[in-house]
């Protein structure tokens, strides 16, 4: 059985925020196993700690930190502890812009659908993230994206769906651009454009959650076809 089945209690709506962001994290650690390869992992923007959860228990990490800025630390150890993990999970409440870590402490920074939400400023990834991370060590992002730049009747559509959020979908190329200014000499980066689209918006609109069905009606109305999920492989040189 594929081992993402395992979690398959967390793909309802009480706990899915959008498409499932379980499934990228899945897809993009089994791509690039050579990321999380033990030491210190930070989760950026956990959530409800699952993708912290599935780091603990799918990955060599020896620690994952479970940072995010708006759920409490103490719901997040409920099921830390619930899933027997408080000796690997420390649960955080941080702002990704102001990180209370010592530099280079990690040996790996993930990141699942939440990036995109507060790095799309120039400068953010070498200026706020980079300097967290272990030379050697990898970043693995993954955010909503599109598949080439919109224009016409594809940019209103995107407009109508996310109003004010429309700016952070960007494709592939920009994203890369965007994470390596500044910070050029310092990182190899990578992206690609994640092979389970069909299937994580299917799980998330079909859980029930008012917000999927509204997606839904948005998809069938042409945003299928605009979309993607962007995973982005970061490694900080030596």
């Amino acid at each position: 059985m594929n081992r993402i089945e395992n979690y398959k209690e967390y793909f309802t709506k009480e706990y899915l925020m959008g498409p499932n962001a379980l499934r990228l994290l899945d897809e993009i650690l089994l791509d690039n196993p050579q990321a999380v390869s033990g030491g210190r992992v930070l989760d950026l923007g956990c959530g409800a700690a699952l993708s912290s959860i599935l780091l603990a228990k799918e990955t060599a990490a020896d620690n994952v930190f479970a940072l995010d800025l708006w759920v409490s630390p103490t719901d997040n150890r409920k099921r830390i502890l619930a899933n027997g993990l408080e000796e690997k999970i420390i649960p955080i409440h941080g702002d990704a812009l102001a990180l209370p870590f010592a530099e280079e402490y990690f040996d790996a920074i993930v990141s699942v659908d939440t990036y995109h939400y507060f790095g799309c400023e120039e400068g953010i990834f070498g200026e706020k993230i980079l300097p967290f991370l272990k030379k050697g060590g990898y970043a693995l992002l993954v955010v909503p994206g599109l598949k080439e730049e919109t224009t016409g009747e594809r940019k209103a559509l995107m407009e109508e769906w996310a109003g004010e959020e429309a700016y952070m979908f960007r494709t592939c190329k920009w994203w890369e651009e965007h994470l390596a200014k500044g910070c050029e000499a310092q990182i190899e980066i990578c992206s690609y454009e994640s092979a389970q689209f069909d299937l994580v918006w299917e799980e998330w609109t079909s859980s029930g959650h008012e917000y999927g069905i509204r997606d839904a009606e948005f998809l069938e109305k042409g945003l299928k076809e605009i979309l993607n999920f962007v995973m982005l492989v970061i490694k900080k040189k030596n």
